[in-house]
């Protein structure tokens, strides 16, 4: 099922600019509020959300955002517009030659219609998603937060040397995060054939379809890899992210839908959690 969530406050000084809005809206079917004022409301940046890659995800991200945020009453947390698309191909199938399918235009599309409605920054929360960075930024006209890129500076402000990753085989298989970390001057392991199939499972078999994750399969994973000289272990699928949630897997991670939901807030302007401008923990964050 395709939602679209939209938070904002729209007001329009032109009646046909209404009217362009509402068409386009409607026509994929989205929820949206008739009282409208494009960009910058109260100062803030508005977000805008290519959603459902997939759905739990999308709503990770958001809790992170509400939770991250420091605030003394509602109107003081940041406008958000979500378009959760489902529908949207799998980005790894394509990347591995297993589908044809290509998401690039679906995510485009859906990236366009959330700019019309006023976001000012962009956010993608799938890491294999980053794949069609270079050509989403070259159709959509607003910054696009490169999840990647945030992740990679983040470990080099605090001093990182080397990082493991779990991500799908079309992240592993791209390269996405090693090129980035190799660019920065830090090292990269990644989990062996066998071990790169026990994070696929976690991944498709069992957050993305409501199913319990096997937590042997994910301490066997970042068993390898921290012996592989793994100091840190980077989250680098955004369903992983549920793990953190609702696991005590101890310190020494970083969640990259972490790092998303804290430039997300920085760059919108709203105020972040002192809290939460470090996520390589020596004691575990939990937020539920």
């Amino acid at each position: 099922m395709e939602i679209t969530i939209i938070i904002l406050t729209v007001r329009y000084t032109q009646q046909h600019q209404k009217n362009n809005l509402k068409n386009s809206l409607t026509s994929g079917g989205v929820v949206y509020s008739t009282n409208y004022e494009l960009r910058g409301s109260r100062g803030m940046k508005k977000l805008g959300v290519i959603g459902g890659l997939g759905p739990l995800a999308t709503s990770r991200l958001y809790e992170l955002i509400i939770k991250m945020t420091d605030v003394t009453r509602d109107q003081d947390h940041m406008e958000i517009l979500i378009h959760s698309k489902p529908s949207i191909p799998d980005r790894t199938d394509y990347i591995l030659g297993r589908s044809k399918e290509n998401p690039l235009n679906m995510m485009s599309e859906v990236g366009e219609n959330l700019v019309l409605a006023g976001a000012d920054y962009l956010a993608i929360p799938c890491i294999t998603g980053h794949y069609f960075y270079e050509n989403l930024s070259k159709r959509i006209h607003v910054p696009i937060i490169h999840m990647i890129k945030e992740t990679v500076n983040h470990c080099k402000r605090l001093g990182v040397s080397c990082a493991g990753i779990m991500a799908t085989k079309g992240t592993i298989f791209s390269k996405l995060f090693q090129l980035e970390f190799q660019h920065e001057g830090i090292k990269t392991v990644v989990p062996s054939e066998i071990m790169q199939d026990y994070v696929t499972s976690l991944i498709y078999q069992n957050i993305k379809v409501n199913i319990p994750p096997d937590m042997d399969k994910f301490t066997a994973v970042e068993k390898e890899l921290r012996e592989n000289g793994a100091e840190i272990i980077i989250l680098g699928c955004t369903e992983l992210s549920l793990i953190k949630r609702d696991y005590l897997i101890g310190p020494g991670y970083l969640d990259v839908l972490e790092v998303l939901a804290m430039q997300s807030i920085l760059l919108c302007e709203a105020n972040l959690k002192d809290e939460y401008r470090a996520f390589i923990d020596t004691q575990p964050i939990i937020l539920r």
